[in-house]
């Protein structure tokens, strides 16, 4: 039902297939956001259009609205949406952190108060096993608490420890096994911490292991050291996935490093602020230089906004309000990076992908390409020590 088939690698990056029981997908990839079963302003078809492979959906947010009956009673996700691909529902482990000043944790869970009606609403394993089970996603993730940054050391330490026995529970709780659970690693910027909760995680040998607690406030310097500390010691047949993260350079560098999938509201969310995501940085459709360009947004790109309409149009839309433009942004973000990791795949193959990221990077990074990004490139290169081979 589920398989996980490396195809090519160059140093720590590779290429795989990932087949779940709603169609195979080709990593590395890029998950647009359905936080509500719906990527904000994009249908199913034109997510397919885009290429477009595995959609997330939230179980804290879908548990509140509609509710997960509603949602089992279409048959999960996938009829509920009309999006007919693979899915992957988050835990209800980042709105811990999100929701931070509406929640509490105990060790039976977190109770919170719902953002809708101020009603109090109890999550714990067993009840985001059962909600993610209802929701019918192909990858469904362990809950979690995903530490704030920053967060004291012996903090951190507790929450993972807490995670851990939260795992053990989510394992004991699940009743579907034509759902992948993934496991998810923490530890913040630590590496004391990570190891110590790659030691307690590991042995649980779920389908898939994510990197969690990460994008949440720290720098990319402080990040993606823990990025490479982490993927390098998961194990080496089974997907990685980088949980919210999504800046292209972010994609790259995390490629770089050995993961497998990303996943982010940043394409959208860009779009709706009125900027295209291009190899040169975001254009920013509200300045004034935009008004007056008869060119695509990217000539190279093959979305139907950049296929359709000159950035001169796109930045009267902006201007005027029209509904169009966020669409037309939002679908153009989401094509850009489902480009990306094409192009990071098709290196990989060709045994180019270094020199391929650092050349994208000198277009990306005109004042000079950071340490951090060189770094991760470079730190990809070099022998895999510490790749694990648990299962």
């Amino acid at each position: 039902m589920f398989e996980f088939e490396l195809h090519a690698r160059e140093g720590r990056a590779r290429t795989a297939s990932f087949t779940t029981p709603h169609g195979t997908v080709q990593t590395p990839m890029f998950m647009p956001v359905g936080t509500q079963g719906s990527v904000k302003g994009i249908s199913p078809q034109e997510l397919k259009d885009i290429g477009s492979q595995m959609i997330l959906g939230n179980t804290y947010h879908l548990m509140l609205r509609p509710g997960p009956e509603l949602v089992a009673a279409h048959g999960g996700l996938p009829g509920f949406t009309a999006y007919p691909g693979p899915f992957l529902t988050d835990s209800g482990g980042f709105q811990v952190m999100s929701l931070g000043h509406m929640r509490k944790i105990t060790e039976e869970g977190v109770t919170f108060k719902s953002h809708l009606d101020g009603s109090k609403v109890l999550l714990t394993p067993e009840r985001s096993m059962a909600v993610q089970e209802a929701l019918g996603a192909d990858v469904i993730m362990a809950f979690d608490e995903c530490p704030p940054f920053p967060a004291e050391p012996e903090y951190i330490r507790r929450s993972l420890e807490r995670t851990v026995r939260w795992l053990e529970r989510c394992e004991a709780a699940r009743t579907r096994r034509d759902q992948a659970l993934f496991a998810i690693v923490q530890g913040g910027i630590h590496p004391e911490l990570r190891e110590l909760s790659l030691e307690k995680t590991l042995p649980f040998g779920t389908l898939g292991f994510a990197i969690g607690g990460l994008a949440v406030g720290e720098s990319k310097e402080e990040m993606f050291p823990a990025v490479a500390f982490t993927a390098e010691r998961l194990p080496e047949h089974k997907p990685r996935y980088l949980m919210g993260v999504g800046h292209p350079e972010d994609l790259i560098a995390g490629i770089a490093l050995g993961v497998d999938m990303f996943d982010c509201v940043y394409p959208t969310r860009t779009g709706r602020f009125g900027y295209a995501l291009t190899d040169r940085g975001r254009l920013n459709m509200n300045s004034s230089a935009p008004r007056q360009q008869l060119e695509p947004i990217d000539p190279d790109c093959d979305c139907y906004a950049c296929r359709h309409y000159t950035r001169a149009y796109l930045a009267h839309l902006v201007r005027a309000e029209e509904m169009l433009a966020p669409r037309m942004l939002s679908l153009h973000n989401l094509r850009y990076l489902h480009r990306l990791v094409e192009r990071a795949r098709l290196a990989i193959a060709r045994g180019e992908f270094s020199a391929w990221a650092l050349t994208w990077a000198e277009q990306y990074f005109p004042k000079g390409i950071p340490d951090w990004f060189r770094g991760a490139v470079e730190q990809g290169q070099r022998s895999m020590h510490h790749v694990s081979e648990a299962t």
